[in-house]
């Protein structure tokens, strides 16, 4: 499959995990990716994965925390395949704790890297969508949108996304750019087995008792959510922006 032949795609967070998948896929389906990541190490690792197995990808290290770090990875995948079609927005962190105990460097971090970051990012790349009335961005939000104890920050990041999605729809659907986002629910990846160690269970148990409750009686993996990335960025998608998909085996 070609649905991506000509389409350059940028992927932040994508070192591993989601991310990583999203980044795989895409290639995969004939887009050119930029993988990105905090860490150089996984960043140029999936990049390399991805050009052995025959796609088109380079690797960016970038913080996106950080202004002119997204300038420059938005600048490299122009410069390296002249264009950017595709951005999704896939890096986060989480610092899970009751609010009573939450810090602010637990608050700061968890906003700046989804909320800020995200901004950066979709500022930057509409910079070059824009001109070429094209484009199309998709922000990873969460089931925990909806709220989940322990997670006043990553709660009110990943709801903060929805909004941002749905007024970016708003302002840039005259240029052709769409804007979605997708919210994950329970996707077995580094991050739930950070959740399961805080919790102080057994990573194993924590997915079984997961599968348990969701209707699919499954947990999911980083595949599914890049299957749902792949339909909202393709052609095929051209008339569903400012929406949230739940992915997550169930209402």
């Amino acid at each position: 499959m070609t649905r991506f032949e000509d389409k350059v795609a940028v992927i932040t967070g994508s070192g591993r995990g989601i991310g990583a998948a999203c980044a795989a896929r895409l290639a995969a389906e004939g887009a050119a990716v930029v993988v990105s990541d905090m860490n150089p190490e996984t960043t140029e690792e999936t990049a390399k994965k991805i050009s052995g197995e025959g796609g088109k990808a380079i690797g960016v290290q970038c913080d996106v925390t950080e202004r002119e770090s997204v300038e420059k990875l938005v600048k490299a995948a122009v410069d390296e395949f002249g264009r950017l079609d595709i951005l999704v927005c896939c890096a986060g962190i989480i610092r899970d704790n009751l609010v009573y105990k939450m810090t602010d460097e637990d608050w700061d971090g968890v906003i700046d890297t989804h909320l800020k970051g995200t901004f950066f990012c979709a500022r930057e790349a509409q910079k070059v969508m824009v001109p070429q009335k094209y484009g199309r961005m998709i922000f990873l939000s969460s089931t925990s949108a909806l709220g989940n104890r322990g997670q006043t920050n990553y709660s009110t990041a990943k709801a903060g996304l929805q909004g941002m999605a749905r007024t970016l729809a708003i302002e840039l659907g005259r240029y052709s750019i769409t804007v979605n986002a997708i919210a994950p629910g329970f996707i077995e990846t580094a991050m739930t087995r950070q959740t399961a160690d805080r919790m102080g269970m057994d990573f194993e148990q924590f997915k079984q008792g997961a599968a348990s409750t969701i209707p699919v009686q499954r947990i999911g993996q980083p595949e599914d959510i890049a299957a749902a990335v792949a339909y909202l960025t393709s052609e095929e998608a051209g008339f569903v922006s400012g929406q949230t998909l739940y992915v997550r085996g169930g209402p």
